[in-house]
């Protein structure tokens, strides 16, 4: 029986899988931080997770290269810290992987229903959901391949976008009502900024699957980075100053939106425009490439714990005829249609942030305990102005979740309590095996 991962993907297709992990975060969600916080205090806020993001990124390359395995940051921590927090991680990614889809996936409905209002938002959801768990059943290189022309046109669209809205930018429009709740509402922002970027360590868990992963590791998570951090700049700037934050934060009846380009779009073209509809219809690429990536990378990461023991072990199975984790995609389907049911974006992202930022925390934990406790290990890559780098990106990790915390007490007993639950059984169900 077959029960290793195929390794056929290059440096071509990890950027493919990068900037798709991600680039979703540049079609909606993040515009919610603007209600906390302004077009200032969004900015700052995003400036300061961008910072934690490169920082962490040039830090994740050096374990993903040194330890080029599927469970990314739960294989690293369980080297360097031990089983008790590797559970912890893999939970946490799990946790991330699981409950950022569903946010995307009801921002899917959300744009279709926009052109076609008759086309229901949650059924559209689970039909994607079933849809592209199937396509990841089949194999890595067709889903990877797919995800690389769709992020291409994703990209493109995020271009054109910005081509047509910038020369509708007005300064007034971008500084207006700039500054909201003060340093509060930077903070508050926080999770909303990680949005931008959140899944580009999705890469480190196709590691087995890469050709060269000591080498194609870096550059398609180097190259990934500067992508997603260049158009974030630009979407901010052009979706803001065409008609102030307001206009890409609520709905004509008041409510929060979730699809904020095309209400800028508004503003700069009309709504029975080509370019108009195009940005709708295209747009919808970029959704459906995080969407994808994700699923890609959450099967992999619950995989990984089913692999030893560390989860029910059946999560663990490869399927023998496409050599994919099939148990594992079709687990994290259930539970991401479970999480659409409650049709709560914000939320939601919340608690896929809070995963996020506990397993960037304890991989650079792991990363400054490895290099203390096994310095001969072979490091094809290694982090610049090392310490400094991963002791950035540690620092922000723990203020975003401290911070996290005090705004959203309520998710974040959720969240640390399902982790506290799962650790207790943990222990009971590994003394037992």
């Amino acid at each position: 029986m077959n029960v290793h991962l195929k390794k056929t993907l290059s440096p071509k297709l990890l950027w493919g899988l990068g900037v798709g992990y991600v680039i979703s975060g540049m079609y909606f969600g993040w515009n919610l931080g603007l209600e906390k916080g302004g077009t200032f205090g969004m900015a700052i806020a995003t400036c300061i997770i961008t910072i934690m993001y490169v920082c962490f990124s040039f830090s994740y390359c050096e374990l993903s290269c040194a330890i080029p395995k599927a469970g990314g940051g739960f294989d690293y921590a369980n080297r360097a810290l031990g089983k008790d927090i590797g559970f912890i991680t893999g939970l946490a990614q799990v946790i991330e992987f699981v409950f950022a889809p569903p946010a995307i996936a009801i921002a899917i409905g959300a744009y279709l229903n926009l052109s076609f209002p008759q086309i229901p938002i949650l059924q559209t959801a689970i039909l994607i959901y079933l849809l592209f768990t199937t396509l990841n059943v089949l194999g890595v290189k067709i889903a990877a391949t797919f995800e690389f022309f769709i992020t291409i046109l994703a990209v493109a669209e995020l271009l054109l976008f910005f081509g047509i809205t910038i020369p509708h930018f007005s300064a007034d429009n971008f500084t207006r009502n700039a500054s909201i709740n003060g340093w509060s509402g930077i903070f508050a922002a926080i999770p909303f900024a990680i949005w931008f970027f959140l899944g580009i360590e999705g890469v480190a868990n196709v590691a087995e699957e890469t050709i060269n992963p000591q080498k194609d590791i870096t550059k398609g998570f180097g190259s990934a980075m500067l992508t997603l951090v260049l158009l974030c700049v630009m979407v901010f700037v052009a979706a803001i100053g065409v008609g102030g934050w307001e206009e890409i934060v609520y709905k004509s009846d008041g409510s929060l939106s979730d699809s904020p380009l095309p209400l800028a779009m508004a503003k700069a073209v009309s709504k029975d425009s080509l370019m108009y509809q195009l940005i709708i219809g295209v747009g919808l690429f970029g959704l459906i490439a995080s969407f994808h990536g994700l699923i890609l990378a959450g099967g992999r990461a619950t995989m990984e714990l089913g692999k030893i023991n560390f989860a029910p072990k059946f999560l663990g199975k490869i399927n023998p005829k496409f050599s994919t984790p099939t148990n594992a995609l079709i687990v994290n389907m259930i539970l991401g249609i479970a999480a659409l049911f409650t049709n709560k974006t914000g939320e939601i992202i919340t608690v896929a942030v809070f995963g996020a930022l506990t397993l960037y925390i304890i991989s650079m934990i792991s990363l400054l305990k490895l290099r203390k406790t096994e310095p001969n290990l072979e490091r094809p890559f290694v982090v610049p102005f090392y310490p400094i780098l991963p002791i950035i990106a540690l620092l922000i990790g723990l203020v975003s979740i401290i911070t996290m915390s005090y705004f959203n007490p309520v998710l974040a007993l959720l969240y640390f309590g399902t982790v506290a639950l799962g650790y207790i059984f943990f222990k009971i169900f590994y003394k037992t095996k």
